[in-house]
């Protein structure tokens, strides 16, 4: 019952936190248009058929069932017919150039100012940071970086000159850089303790990041220190038959010391058909049973049929009072422009447009941040307002930025564009975002395992600093 009570909170704070952001951008076009005395004929949040509505002073009202977005329908501004409708009734006088830009404009600046809203509070309520060392936990022999010398238990402390204080800061680093050869900076304690970096002895490699096969993105081939766990058994599978259980952390397979998914995935591959002793942990005690691999036929590699997981526990330490906002909005700006920056430059990164997310991919990680803690949701939401709003002022029609570059041109020229061409290319791109929506929708669904992965994570919240072992510590603010 606590779970179902669970799951309620994280939908309605999802739909709520969403909504808000959608709600907060139409707001500023709804209320820079009255004060403008533009007519507004509708507000709606959300596309598509109406769940409610409601009529007040000749404005309809309106939620909808596709909530990626929403609009406000003004029929003295250039509107899309795809997106919100046929235009319909009275003939009313054209507005300034002026007023038509302020109107636009006001939509993405209240994304910000939201943003920056709630930047204010988690100044106040506090920000979990994440402080999970990131020390390697397996190296394949035989690789690049086995020849190397680089050994599990090694630290990495930098990449491409940035500092990774986690394995996350690693993924988002590596993923967006422009070059698949990174100088990784990794620690080794130093057995002699003489060291100038307090009893470790540092070291730069130049390492080759290989894009993975399933994600798309680029990564270090090296895994973390990390146990892989049953999160799921297949029904009649190798592993069911053999008696392993949800829950079990794997520890050794074949006699071989198992540190993270990748290497038992490849452990396990190599034994197709062949009985194979499993080492685990259950609770408190360690148990070891027979499992044989079988073949899939689909995939040609073997498998044991589980679902495995992470055992990982995820710490984050409370920085209360939080970081000043402007500090933290500068944080998540420059992810937002590390991102457009690697997809402007897709054949160096390769980042492309299969690696955004749509509302699916959105939905599943704010539920995710919601589950693990509101302050976390709440700093996405920063991240989701400011990329609304640096999308929404990308100079394509039917986008405001659109809007904004059309009133510009017509102040320019003295008069309007035709209206049937505007009209013509405005629904032309509406039909393009509608269809881009789907497509990062439909690799957003190929990734549903990887964000289901999120919600069985297992996150720690500690109120008060803790010393966490080979925690690289955050750099002064100069």
């Amino acid at each position: 019952m606590a779970q179902v009570f669970e799951w309620i909170y994280v939908v309605f704070a999802v739909l709520l936190l969403f909504g808000a952001a959608i709600a907060i951008h139409e707001w500023g076009h709804y209320w820079v248009a009255l004060k403008r005395g533009l007519k507004v004929e509708a507000f709606a949040i959300g596309f598509g058929p109406k769940i409610w509505g409601w009529t007040k002073d000749g404005i309809e009202y309106s939620i909808r069932w596709i909530p990626a977005g929403g609009y406000v329908k003004l029929p003295q501004m250039l509107t899309s017919e795809a997106l919100e409708g046929e235009q319909k009734g009275e003939q009313l006088p054209p507005v300034s150039p002026w007023s038509k830009i302020l109107v636009a404009f006001a939509g993405p600046f209240m994304n910000l100012v939201f943003a920056f809203g709630i930047a204010t509070v988690i100044y106040f309520v506090g920000l979990p940071i994440k402080v999970n060392p990131s020390i390697i936990g397996h190296v394949a022999p035989g690789s690049e970086e086995a020849k190397f010398g680089i050994q599990a238990g090694d630290r990495i402390i930098s990449i491409d000159g940035k500092l990774a204080r986690s394995w996350e800061d690693v993924y988002q680093t590596v993923a967006l850089s422009r070059t698949n050869v990174l100088p990784v900076v990794l620690a080794r304690t130093n057995t002699s303790g003489v060291s100038a970096q307090g009893g470790e002895e540092r070291k730069t490699y130049y390492l080759t990041a290989p894009v993975k096969e399933g994600i798309g993105l680029k990564v270090l081939n090296l895994e973390p220190r990390d146990l892989p766990v049953i999160k799921g058994l297949l029904a009649d599978g190798a592993a069911e038959a053999a008696g392993l259980k949800v829950g079990d952390e794997i520890i050794e397979f074949n006699g071989v010391p198992i540190a993270g998914q990748k290497q038992f995935i490849g452990e396990v591959q190599k034994r197709g058909g062949m009985a194979t002793d499993i080492l685990f942990k259950r609770g408190a005690e360690r148990m070891k049973l027979s499992v044989t691999p079988r073949g899939d036929p689909v995939a040609k590699v073997a498998r044991i049929g589980v679902e495995i997981g992470s055992s990982t526990v995820e710490i984050y330490q409370l920085q209360k009072p939080g970081p000043l906002p402007w500090e933290l909005l500068g944080d998540v700006c420059e992810q937002v422009t590390s991102t457009f920056s690697a997809l402007a430059h897709s054949k160096q990164t390769g980042i492309g447009a299969k690696d955004l997310s749509g509302p699916v991919g959105i939905f599943m990680v704010l539920s995710a941040q919601v589950k693990y803690d509101y302050r976390l949701a709440l700093k996405f939401m920063i991240l989701l307002n400011i990329s609304l709003a640096v999308m929404n002022l990308l100079p394509i029609p039917v986008l405001d930025g659109g809007h904004i570059v059309m009133a510009i041109f017509e102040k320019l020229r003295g008069k309007p564009l035709s209206v049937k061409l505007q009209e013509y290319a405005t629904t032309a791109f509406a039909v393009l975002l509608l269809s881009f929506m789907v497509y990062v929708t439909f690799y957003d669904i190929k990734r549903i395992s990887i964000f289901r992965s999120m919600f069985s994570q297992e996150v720690q919240i500690e109120s008060a600093p803790k010393a966490v072992p080979g925690a690289e510590p955050a750099p002064a603010k100069q």
